[in-house]
């Protein structure tokens, strides 16, 4: 009898965790934003919520919490109810780059967020106010050698994405300038526009409108080859060989969300990234769909998390 109402339990507890990723979801669902809206991450973030929001029908709520380069985000996500009804969309360097960068975190990435399905990649673009004179990288890295801790570029924070793509450049380079963080890329690239801060390195996704309509210069992509929304816009790669910076944006969830709506979440984004609307839209933005396995993106995690942590250190990003 023991052994049967023990089947019987463990068979209850397989068939209830299966109805309910079955149903799920049965109410709205709220995506966690880290950064402004506008940025990259929010442009992505909107495009799969609306798709996804058909899918389920259900409303799909984005949730901007902007600040301290991803981590107000990240923590409130850790900390929601670990059901399925908060979803997080990290773009890298916020799960890879800031346990080694921030010497206190108010969360912590690999224990309290679960990997999902990494949703796009996409390169970084060099910007530059339209009156600032470089025409070219090399120009770029003329002039900035010859005016060292004098030329200043913004960024969406501290150990974003956009800040480690500029970091990235500036150590290829040889180059010193003045880093001035913002809270998302799309309040750094306003100020680009008004010559606040004279360059900086966004999300192609979040600057190629303004690039197309010419209220910004781009001097290079971080690709290694040209992007083909903008083939006149030379690679980075052209002139320092080599080099290359991709950002990825992906959906996580709070850990101990049932495996069962963990598998749902990243079959229905599956879904929603083979949407041809959607293939187009992120193709306009320069931007590829990803939609990998949570156990393949959780591998992909741990590995840029263990790359990250090299080269925060031998930068020496690290701040209190």
């Amino acid at each position: 009898m023991h052994v049967m109402h023990c089947f019987a339990l463990c068979a209850a507890a397989f068939l209830s965790a299966s109805a309910a990723a079955q149903v799920y979801p049965v109410k709205s669902v709220r995506i966690i934003v880290p950064f402004a809206p506008g940025g990259a991450t929010d442009i992505v973030t909107r495009v799969v919520a609306q798709k996804l929001g058909e899918i389920w029908g259900q409303q799909v709520i984005v949730d901007n919490r902007a600040g301290a380069g991803g981590n107000i985000g990240g923590e409130l996500a850790s900390k929601s109810a670990p059901d399925g009804y908060t979803l997080f969309m990290a773009s890298g360097s916020i799960v890879t780059a800031n346990p080694h960068i921030y010497k206190k975190m108010p969360f912590d990435p690999a224990r309290d967020l679960v990997p999902v399905t990494s949703v796009a990649s996409g390169p970084q673009v060099l910007i530059v106010t339209p009156t600032f004179p470089p025409k070219t990288v090399k120009e770029f890295i003329d002039l900035a050698k010859a005016r060292p801790g004098q030329i200043s570029y913004g960024s969406a924070g501290y150990g974003s994405q956009t800040h480690l793509a500029a970091e990235n450049f500036l150590f290829a380079a040889k180059i010193e300038v003045v880093h001035v963080p913002y809270k998302g890329e799309a309040p750094a690239i306003v100020d680009t526009m008004a010559g606040q801060v004279p360059f900086s390195t966004p999300n192609l996704a979040a600057a190629i409108n303004f690039i197309q309509q010419k209220k910004l210069r781009a001097l290079g992509v971080t690709s290694k080859q040209r992007s083909p929304q903008l083939p006149a816009v030379p690679a980075v790669a052209e002139t320092l060989p080599g080099f290359e910076n991709l950002g990825w944006f992906g959906f996580l969830v709070p850990t101990g969300t049932p495996k069962e709506v963990i598998d749902k979440i990243y079959r229905d984004t599956g879904k929603a990234l083979e949407a041809a609307d959607i293939k187009s839209r992120f193709e306009g933005l320069g931007m590829a769909p990803v939609g990998n396995s949570p156990a393949d993106f959780t591998k992909y995690v741990r590995e840029e998390t263990e790359r990250w942590g090299k080269i925060v250190r031998e930068r020496k990003l690290q701040i209190d």
